[in-house]
């Protein structure tokens, strides 16, 4: 087998670097939602992270393990918006500036975040450019570090503490889960927590959950091999909306993943709406897939123990307000 990038030692290693930094966010039900889908559905609030997602978990373990090397100077990241405020908040603790690259199309309430934690964002078409070779740019120009947002063993073993958090609740409670539930944009956060839910719990089934037209990890894992989305439609679900699965991501996803459900906007309002009636949440489209996959029935969840996360809760006001119509 391929070597994979992480394994559940860097999880421990992540979550001491990031101790009393990020926050142990909640493990949520709802005794009416159990009843009505006929089991046990736990969320895992990371909406409630700072910076509003799990983003903040891995951007402020990789700047602090680059603290400790006194050479930086100053980071880039491209991002949606979730990662361009973990990292914006990162930056500002260790006292360096970061430049985030974010599309113009982006939530503006992920942008103004990020100004507001202190990142200078450079603006971009995400059709026409390559965010990419924009952060490449920047980083030889002004000599920066560059952060990915998945694609690198330090983001993803920070991503991974929220499964190692998720692991140690559901023991406190003398829970086994039966399976879990994640979105899937570039693979870090599902890669991480299925690293270590999977150590603490070897038969948890494991599914990633992805905007419909955006499927490339149910595809990539059908078909042995990454494969891209060609033309995708566009999606409310921006925060999970990646062309491919990342080189490093994708072995684990091989390796721990039953597979991934492909979820319609319809049912992801839906699960924005029953966030916010019954959990008391505000999750943003992308961070409620894996509800959505519930709520499709595509997930069974009748007679099991299910963890789903809840990645992040930056919505915009306006499709909060759109998924409350419904």
């Amino acid at each position: 087998m391929t070597s994979l990038a992480i394994n559940y030692q860097n999880i421990i290693t992540a979550s001491q670097r990031i101790k009393g930094h990020a926050v142990m966010t909640p493990l949520l039900e709802s005794s009416m939602l159990n009843q009505q889908l006929g089991g046990r559905v736990l969320f895992k609030a990371e909406n409630l992270q700072r910076t509003g997602s799990f983003k903040f978990r891995g951007a402020f373990n990789k700047l602090s393990k680059l603290a400790q090397t006194k050479q930086l100077k100053g980071v880039v990241a491209y991002s949606s918006g979730n990662h361009a405020q973990g990292v914006a908040a990162a930056a500002a603790h260790f006292g360096v500036p970061a430049t985030i690259i974010m599309p113009a199309d982006a939530p503006q309430i992920k942008i103004a975040n990020t100004k507001a934690l202190g990142g200078k964002v450079v603006l971009y078409n995400r059709n026409t450019e390559n965010r990419e070779a924009i952060g490449q740019q920047l980083a030889q120009q002004h000599n920066l570090t560059l952060i990915p947002p998945y694609n690198d063993a330090d983001i993803m073993a920070g991503q991974g503490t929220l499964g190692l958090e998720a692991a140690h609740q559901l023991e406190a409670l003398g829970l086994v889960p039966d399976q879990a539930i994640s979105p899937i944009g570039g693979g870090g956060l599902i890669t991480g927590s299925a690293t270590a839910l999977k150590h603490h719990f070897p038969d948890v089934t494991f599914w990633g959950a992805e905007p419909e037209g955006h499927n490339d990890a149910a595809r990539s894992i059908s078909a042995g091999q990454r494969l891209a989305n060609k033309n995708p439609p566009i999606s409310i679900c921006d925060a999970i909306v990646t062309p491919m699965v990342g080189e490093l991501t994708f072995p684990i996803m091989q390796h721990y993943l039953a597979g991934a459900k492909a979820v319609s906007d319809q049912y992801v309002l839906a699960a924005m709406a029953i966030c916010m009636q019954q959990l008391k949440l505000v999750v943003e489209p992308g961070g409620c897939v894996g509800l959505a996959a519930i709520l499709d029935k595509s997930l069974k969840v009748k007679g099991k123990t299910t963890l789903v996360i809840l990645s992040g809760g930056n919505a915009d006001p306006a499709m909060l307000g759109l998924a409350l119509k419904k």
